[in-house]
């Protein structure tokens, strides 16, 4: 099997004005990665990982954010007169902590940095998306709105007890992502060709090598398209992020819409009627009570679960919310595979890939 040959019209890695060699344009692709939110599809940083993940590790980590837990949830039920802030304040405490030791040691800052970024950059086509999605939603959500029933269950919870029942809906919704996502990522791995291979390389470090390897009869990039181990995990993480923060926003809306609707429409004598008991009003906003904002985050959160559920799915909504973000998977599947292929064909006396 002949390896690429770099020379005078060899392949470019894109932007530079001299050809490449195949190590810089591995070590490129892996630049590559970490732009794209793919920091474990590069070797070195797996390995970083794999060390970080040792529990002599670990524990000590565990250890000082389970006692921080402690005293902070002790505190804040003390200070609060609520036991139920205690529960709720060990699980966001816990949940902070975890995600400070998988931003840091375990190298996910280019992951979040990435689909925060994506999201971001594609509201323009993300709000559409929203407003459709919105009205379906708000019809069923609106029934329970002006149910009295919600209004008793709402404003009878503690804070403490409100905030676990968002935490509850939220890990209901991550559970859901992370038993449903696994099934995108092997679904998309099993349907790699060549076609996919040459789209998801063009304007990448490896588009040259790709039409190479593609045109060469003794080359399969495809047969290395299935991902496993950290990689599969990346990609999962990622598809669980972006859609995390698509329902993060669409929840937002959902709740500021309610506190809208109730501070137009609901009077407080009509909320204690609902409520059973007085209700506590903003300043110069009688409308605007304690009891509305507890049930706009109660539907709010609720919404958030069942929107992750449907975007999923249903067809029409995943269709609109799901699209994008499988091309982003294929895309990163189709790139790794011609990477690992490029790194087996490098000749011996070859560069070390750059991690």
């Amino acid at each position: 099997m002949s390896a690429p040959q770099d020379g005078p019209g060899g392949p470019t890695v894109p932007g530079a004005g001299v050809p490449a060699t195949t190590a810089e344009r591995l070590a490129a692709t892996e630049r590559w990665f970490a732009a794209h939110g793919l920091p474990y599809f590069v070797p070195a940083s797996r390995a970083r990982v794999r060390a970080a993940l040792h529990w002599r590790r670990v524990l000590p980590g565990v250890v000082v954010v389970g006692l921080l837990a402690l005293v902070v949830a002790g505190g804040l039920a003390w200070l609060g007169s609520d036991v139920a802030l205690a529960p709720a304040t060990l699980l966001t405490v816990a949940g902070l902590g975890a995600a400070a030791y998988a931003t840091s040691a375990l190298g996910a800052r280019p992951l979040v940095r990435w689909a925060v970024s994506r999201t971001l950059g594609s509201l323009p086509q993300v709000l559409p998306m929203v407003t459709r999605a919105l009205p379906l939603l708000l019809i069923f959500i609106t029934f329970l709105f002006i149910n009295a029933e919600v209004w008793q269950l709402s404003a009878s919870l503690p804070a403490g007890f409100l905030w676990l029942t968002v935490l509850m809906f939220g890990a209901m919704a991550a559970l859901f992502l992370l038993v449903r996502l696994p099934e995108e990522v092997d679904r998309t791995d099993d349907d790699v060709d060549d076609a996919l291979l040459l789209g998801a390389c063009r304007g990448t470090p490896l588009e040259a090598d790709a039409r190479e390897l593609v045109a060469d009869p003794d080359a399969d990039p495809a047969r290395r398209a299935e991902v496993t181990g950290l990689e599969r995990w990346n990609l999962i993480l990622v598809l669980l992020v972006v859609q995390g923060l698509q329902v993060l926003l669409l929840a937002l809306t959902v709740f500021v819409f309610f506190v809208l609707f109730g501070t137009l429409t609901m009077r407080p004598e009509v909320a204690e009627s609902w409520t059973g008991g007085a209700v506590t009003s903003a300043p110069g906003l009688p409308n605007l009570t304690v009891e509305l904002l507890s049930v706009s985050v109660f539907l709010a959160a609720f919404s958030g679960l069942y929107f992750t559920v449907v975007a999923v799915t249903d067809d029409t909504f995943r269709g609109q919310f799901f699209s994008g973000v499988v091309l982003e998977l294929e895309r990163a599947i189709g790139v790794r595979a011609v990477y690992l292929e490029l790194v087996d064909r490098r000749p011996p006396t070859g560069d070390a890939v750059q991690g």
